[in-house]
């Protein structure tokens, strides 16, 4: 054969490859804003001379699994089908004392735009061992005075308000069960989000959130 043929002709393959490996592109990170997911909403029922009580709540989790923005039915709760799973203020993941997955969560300083990758190590599981109450976020607010650490999400605004407000510059970072990363950002914890919540009014235990969810083995978000 030619040389001066044969050469150009591997070389054109061998572009012809590289070129088909390069269009290979890697799947898109998933962006949602889920609004009004009931976290087992229950009316307040006013007692006289006594705590206002909730009679009608179910005490079960509504459980979530990013990467099909879907609810996981409660019938679910012992597999891997759910990430992140939400009761009132409380909210865990799919780990440790919580379930049966391996997920994992921290809650990030910085707005939810700069934070463009995931830590490499931080995160923590749903167990009575570790963090301050034993999981990865607390569902217990932050008050006044109290030395902030990278465990909460909310705060009442003031010793006398019981309004329940998301911390600004607070995100927190999931680690899947099967590896994948996730930011997320809790937006409002009333219905139809108001900028300024009443809570004689306006129902609560309604989560208005955006996540990023990477489908690729990375811990970039974009």
């Amino acid at each position: 054969m030619n040389k001066s043929v044969f050469a150009p002709c591997v070389l054109a393959l061998t572009m012809g490859m590289w070129g088909c490996q390069q269009s290979e592109e890697q799947p898109e990170v998933i962006s949602q804003t889920i609004t009004n997911l009931n976290a087992d909403y229950a009316p307040l029922v006013f007692n006289p001379g006594g705590p206002p009580t909730r009679p009608a709540e179910t005490k079960k989790y509504t459980l979530f699994n990013f990467r099909t923005g879907q609810i996981i039915p409660n019938a679910d709760s012992a597999s891997g089908s759910w990430d992140i799973g939400f009761r009132a203020t409380s909210i865990i993941f799919n780990s440790g004392t919580s379930g049966p997955g391996t997920a994992a969560a921290q809650v990030v300083v910085g707005t939810f735009d700069e934070i463009r990758e995931a830590p490499e190590s931080g995160f923590i599981q749903d167990n009575k061992n570790a963090g301050p109450s034993g999981f990865a976020v607390l569902s217990s607010p932050l008050t006044p005075g109290s030395t902030a650490t990278n465990h909460w999400w909310q705060n009442t605004g003031a010793t006398t308000s019981t309004i329940v407000s998301p911390i600004a510059g607070r995100v927190i970072v999931v680690r899947t069960a099967d590896g994948k990363y996730v930011k997320m950002e809790i937006l409002s914890y009333y219905e139809n989000a108001p900028a300024s919540p009443n809570n004689m009014v306006d129902k609560d235990r309604f989560y208005t959130f955006r996540y990023v969810y990477q489908p690729a083995e990375s811990r970039s978000f974009e």
